[in-house]
């Protein structure tokens, strides 16, 4: 019997169309249901749309239209955007579903009955556009502390969910359950900032909408997304109070909640209170995913930078997009997106490096042997390298993969398909067609670039579902086997098409300047506005580097001198402001063979929960010296410079470098 694996994203609001940053979560989690799928789970992939709310019913009053035909229409969108990316979801939940809105409803009588949920009343800031209530302490300079929107003073009558009584449990399972929230530095968070000071009850009901789950016996008030949205994660199995569907009790508890850093709190601190006072087993893991940013900025359409992931797939392909959001998101902090850093991951990883390789390994295959697999007889110095390469990467896409640290798994397929192309170079095959007493080490050289390159379309299968079907089928097989040497000898090979073709950028922003104008045509300008502004802000982007002063270099130096600094990786314990300083962070450190406090002047660039668990780069013999009255032993390398708008980036090991090795 197949091990059971259940994973969700996050749903949607159903406001709008999903940006790419949205889109990122469906593709990532597509990826990591796709890997278990491979590996022999029972997947079952969850998704959906979060459908009710003020901002919906305002937003159809506006166009003279209901709610449910706006969220149908968004809806539609959604669901083709996800299609779209090659989403192999098993189910799409939408709130306004009957079974689910029917189950929220009994899942709130149920608290009430049980004195979970009570009556009472709210005052506070309310902000519109994010349907939250805030304190005097929360907001700031009478702003939305999450959008940065005004807010405004509001009363109403609500019910409210008593928090503080499930507060000790969820502490002692957080503490009983190591990796229960991920990465690390968001479980932190959520616990220093709202469990340990002590939780509020929450208002989990509106008084002030209509379009919502109405309150059982109180229809005046709507069941708010607390409830509503987050129970999709039960309802969606055929859960209720009354009955646990089959596959409620195949499923559950969910092995991974895939979501986004701004909603950790919600995830790890509401959805869990419900599920204990519920009697529910709790999610067995909570990956808290970073923003994909434009650039270093988080995009918004007032800025113009927002990119849409349809668009995108009509100027790179489908497997284009998956593979460059994939590899753009790191495990623990944003990934950045731009049309220009689009070309070159595109232009570098899959033109030059995947697509060439398959290329000329299938072309010499077919010149040399008519496409004819060789028997790979005669071993050379260069194979057991490549081939210790391939069982490395392998073994290691695995552990990365099964830690979701998906970036980096990626990461590795392509340092495999480098050795690759390394080996090409090694063996020269041209100059071996030239002897025919070579022919058996030529037939050898091809195989074992052919069965890389298998290997390397099974490793892809989850990130690039596509194209690793289309170089299975170029090879003549559908072996998905990881073990080096499955590729059966006089299996047909076909020198096929181009996979990527390499872009060139003149041509690209000519060719998406004349999309944007075709689109204008069509009467879709105010949809296309952003990316055409977007396009815009890509341009001035590359104006501003091209025009950028760098500092002069240094004077040369002898190489005495600079083996002086003795440079060690170090691993972030933990981090915080200083107290004096508006500058400084201070971070405690392991160096492997002792840990040391060092202060560093990134505070304007970083948070201390973006730091923790990373491991940088030091100066480790600097003389101690003192700083608003704190010692620091050391300094973080990083870049930047020295200009007053300068962007202070620390420099990052890798993440298997040993703490304590010496760089340099």
């Amino acid at each position: 019997m197949k091990e059971k694996f259940y994973i969700t994203t996050a749903i949607p609001y159903c406001s709008g169309k999903p940006h790419i940053g949205n889109t990122y979560e469906v593709i990532l989690t597509d990826c990591i249901a796709r890997y278990k799928r491979q590996k022999g789970y029972d997947v079952f992939f969850l998704t959906g749309t979060d459908e009710h709310g003020i901002k919906i019913e305002n937003k159809a009053k506006e166009l003279g239209i209901s709610p449910k035909e706006f969220v149908d229409g968004v809806y539609e969108k959604v669901k083709g955007i996800w299609s779209l990316v090659g989403a192999s979801y098993d189910k799409f939940i939408r709130t306004t579903d009957d079974y689910h809105e029917k189950a929220v409803a009994g899942i709130f009588t149920k608290l009430l009955e049980q004195g979970d949920i009570y009556k009472g009343q709210y005052e506070g800031w309310y902000c519109v556009p994010c349907e939250s209530f805030f304190t005097d302490t929360q907001i700031k300079d009478g702003k939305c502390p999450d959008c940065g929107r005004p807010v405004q003073k509001a009363k109403e009558d609500a019910y409210f969910f008593r928090m503080s009584k499930y507060a000790d449990r969820l502490l002692r399972h957080i503490e009983e359950n190591p990796g229960f929230v991920e990465p690390e530095a968001r479980l932190k968070e959520m616990v220093n900032n709202f469990l340990r000071p002590g939780l509020q009850d929450l208002c989990v009901t509106r008084n002030s909408f209509t379009w919502g789950v109405p309150v059982p016996g109180d229809e005046k008030q709507v069941i708010y997304v607390w409830i509503d949205a987050l129970s999709n994660y039960i309802t969606a199995l055929g859960y209720t109070v009354d009955e646990q569907g089959e596959l409620f009790k195949k499923y559950w508890p969910c092995d991974v909640h895939v979501i986004g850093k701004d909603i950790v709190r919600f995830h790890t601190i509401y959805w869990p209170i419900m599920l204990l006072a519920l009697g529910l087993p709790l999610p067995k893991k909570i990956y808290g995913h970073g923003w994909l940013n434009f650039g270093t900025d988080k995009m918004s359409k007032s800025k113009g930078n927002v990119m849409y992931a349809d668009d995108l797939v009509s100027l790179f392909g489908v497997d284009g997009v998956r593979h460059y959001t994939l590899s753009a998101m790191p495990y623990s902090t944003d990934g950045s997106i731009t049309y220009e850093s689009m070309i070159s991951a595109y232009n570098t990883d899959l033109a030059n490096n995947l697509g060439n390789l398959v290329s000329r390994t299938l072309s010499m295959n077919k010149k040399y042997f008519d496409g004819v697999v060789q028997s790979p007889d005669v071993p050379g110095e260069s194979d057991d390298k490549l081939k210790a390469t391939v069982a490395e990467c392998t073994a290691k896409v695995g552990e990365l993969m099964d830690t979701y640290h998906v970036s980096d798994a990626l990461g590795k397929i392509f340092e495999m398909l480098s050795a690759a192309n390394k080996y090409i170079d090694e063996n020269c095959p041209w100059t071996l067609a030239k002897d025919p007493e070579l022919s058996g080490r030529l037939g050898t050289v091809l195989y074992n670039l052919l069965e890389t390159i298998r290997v390397g379309a099974s490793l892809l299968t989850p990130f690039m579902p596509e194209t690793s079907a289309k170089i299975l089928s170029l090879l003549g097989t559908d072996d998905l086997s990881e073990k080096f040497g499955r590729l059966v000898p006089g299996t047909h090979t076909s020198a096929g098409e181009v996979l990527f073709k390499r872009i060139d950028e003149k041509e690209f922003f000519e060719k998406l300047a004349d999309k944007i104008s075709e689109k204008e045509n069509n009467g879709d300008a105010k949809m296309e506005e952003a990316v055409k502004e977007n396009v815009q802000a890509t341009e001035n982007a590359n104006a501003e580097t091209k025009e950028k002063e760098y500092e002069p270099l240094c004077p040369e130096i002898e190489f005495d001198d600079f083996i002086k600094p003795d440079m060690r990786v170090a691993k972030v314990l933990e981090c915080e402001p200083m107290p004096k300083s508006k500058k400084l962070l201070k971070l405690q450190l392991d160096l492997g063979f002792e840990k040391r406090q060092v202060l560093s002047g990134i505070a304007k660039y970083y948070k201390p929960e973006d730091l923790i668990g990373k491991k940088v780069i030091i100066v480790a013999n600097l003389k101690p010296r003192m700083m608003c009255g704190e010692e620091s032993k050391g300094m973080v390398l990083a870049s930047g410079g020295h200009e007053p708008d300068a962007v202070v980036r620390v420099l990052f090991a890798a993440e298997d470098a040993v703490v304590g090795d010496r760089v340099g």
